[in-house]
């Protein structure tokens, strides 16, 4: 047995017709029965759906079909189904029929199973937050599948409170914030989505850096609650702006989907426009996403857009610029912001050994553009021969230029927090061996592995800490300062050590560093020698 939610509409408009008729009913108009009764596969009401409705992204398309396929293919009679009503209320049945198309109902009405309403007056306070939290998903047909949720949905059907989760925890808490920003989102009308820069996303979760892990616990908590983001939160600098939509929520009364209504609105601001305007670059709602990766997007400057000339502008204009700002190139660009070459002082010098007379055209080269989605280490030869690479957007507009100088001042960014731990660590290990006998080192280590460190440099960070703890071992350094305060600021600069050697495409912020900064001072002042 499984527990599905089969919501009555945005605005709960097929909920009478679903409790007085006993049935379960989703929108999906433009579908006609064969559409779906014949598409045994879910790439075939894959099909049918693009079919439908052509002017949708492949992300709605694939979310779309997802529902439906569940719909009408994964829940069987006997399944049990929970409907939450407008005045707050939840209904809970046990499906009783296959799927049906009814030509002949009312708009909404059309797509349905049968379904016998076991009780429908549930209150919501005798539900578990968790089990509410997972009800409280935007899209139309999904599973309850987590914490045990079949066995809880059959006690509520018995008039019974909610068991709680079989696993109970402190779980619940977690999803707090989350839930908030899924609340916000549902509070929004369609032409005022939630907007925010990935920065403000990510500490909904209690996070700075978009780790491998937290990324895919943050993908995961959208798609349960139908949320997308666009463009990606994975993709841009901290301080892209994304918009928070309902990507799984069904077609409106227009007959299209939240991602396509933001994408045609013209009354919002450049940021979410180009957000809206990414749409189609989400990924299907089952497809396999590669892990956040170093894309051209992350690097500020490819967002930022680089100083140019137009097309018939004259190449005076273009020295001027050029020395005014000390470019080595400027972007040719035409009315449309598309590229249509490079001037470089290079191009203009062989120009005019040509034709002393050479105006922007026969200077205007042909440059590199790189797509902001790429990933950069595909890039970096290309601007270590050329000295620069142009960045474009979506619509082949160039939004960007990356140069030789900030790759160097990204990769030392990177590379920064790295060089200051090492020297951490090299020190530790320094004064360990020169202190501390052999033996009491090998005592803080676990028995199977205890034989074979033959010095400090066999420790891993952590044990650096056990290590101190010793007054005896302390002791023996002979430092004139407090231990307590030491030992938590390893500990501190241990936690940020094990999370730089997690990949994430965000630089180290200076106000991270600190810790590690001080705690390498405070080494080098007891232990200059070095």
């Amino acid at each position: 047995m499984r527990a599905w939610v089969v919501r009555a509409g945005e605005n709960g408009e097929r909920e009478r017709t679903a409790l007085d008729e006993g049935l379960l009913l989703v929108g999906w108009d433009r579908l006609r029965m064969g559409d779906l009764a014949d598409a045994t596969t879910r790439d075939g009401i894959r099909a049918a759906v693009t079919a439908a409705y052509p002017e949708e992204g492949p992300y709605t398309v694939g979310n779309w079909a997802g529902q439906l396929h569940r719909f009408v293919h994964q829940i069987r009679p006997g399944d049990l189904v929970v409907l939450p009503a407008r005045s707050g209320l939840v209904a809970v049945g046990r499906v009783t029929g296959d799927y049906e198309y009814r030509p002949e109902a009312a708009d909404g009405m059309r797509h349905a199973r049968r379904v016998d309403w076991l009780v429908t007056d549930v209150d919501r306070q005798s539900v578990q937050s968790d089990l509410l939290d997972s009800m409280g998903s935007l899209l139309t047909v999904f599973e309850l599948s987590r914490f045990g949720a079949a066995e809880r949905v059959a006690a509520l059907s018995e008039g019974k409170p909610d068991p709680g989760r079989p696993d109970a925890d402190e779980f619940a808490a977690t999803l707090t914030e989350p839930a908030k920003l899924y609340e916000e989102v549902r509070r929004r009308s369609a032409d005022q989505p939630l907007t925010l820069s990935i920065r403000d996303f990510l500490a909904v979760w209690s996070v700075q850096r978009r780790y491998p892990a937290v990324t895919e616990q943050i993908k995961s908590d959208l798609a349960a609650r139908g949320l997308v983001t666009v463009p990606p939160f994975t993709e841009g600098t901290l301080d892209s702006q994304i918009a928070v939509l309902a990507g799984g929520a069904e077609p409106d009364e227009s007959g299209t989907s939240a991602v396509t209504r933001l994408s045609g609105t013209t009354d919002l601001s450049a940021a979410v426009q180009n957000a809206a305007h990414a749409a189609d670059l989400l990924p299907d709602e089952e497809a396999e996403t590669p892990a956040v990766a170093y894309r051209v997007s992350n690097l500020d400057s490819a967002n930022r857009m680089p100083e140019s000339v137009n097309v018939g502008d004259s190449l005076g204009t273009a020295m001027t610029v050029m020395v005014l700002r000390g470019y080595s190139q400027l972007p040719v660009l035409d009315a449309d912001g598309r590229l249509r070459g490079v001037v470089s002082w290079e191009s203009i010098g062989r120009a005019r050994m040509a034709d002393p007379g050479a105006d922007l055209r026969a200077a205007t080269v042909r440059g590199q553009e790189a797509d902001r989605s790429d990933d950069l280490l595909d890039w970096i030869g290309s601007v270590q021969q050329s000295g620069y690479v142009l960045v474009r957007d979506h619509d082949h507009k160039i939004c960007g230029l990356i140069t030789a100088s900030d790759l160097t001042v990204q990769f030392g960014t990177r590379v920064r927090p790295f060089v200051l731990v090492e020297e951490i660590e090299q020190r530790l290990r320094r004064v360990v061996d020169r202190c501390i006998p052999l033996d009491r080192i090998r005592a803080v280590v676990p028995r199977g592995r205890a034989s074979r460190v033959n010095s400090a440099a066999n420790l891993t960070f952590g044990v650096y800490g056990h290590l101190l703890r010793v007054p005896e071992n302390w002791a023996a350094l002979g430092w004139a300062i407090d231990q307590q305060h030491f030992l938590a600021a390893l500990e501190e600069c241990r936690n940020f050590r094990n999370g730089l050697m997690h990949f994430s495409p965000d630089p180290i912020t200076d106000d991270q560093l600190l810790p590690a900064q001080g705690l390498l001072e405070l080494l080098r002042s007891v232990d200059p020698h070095m």
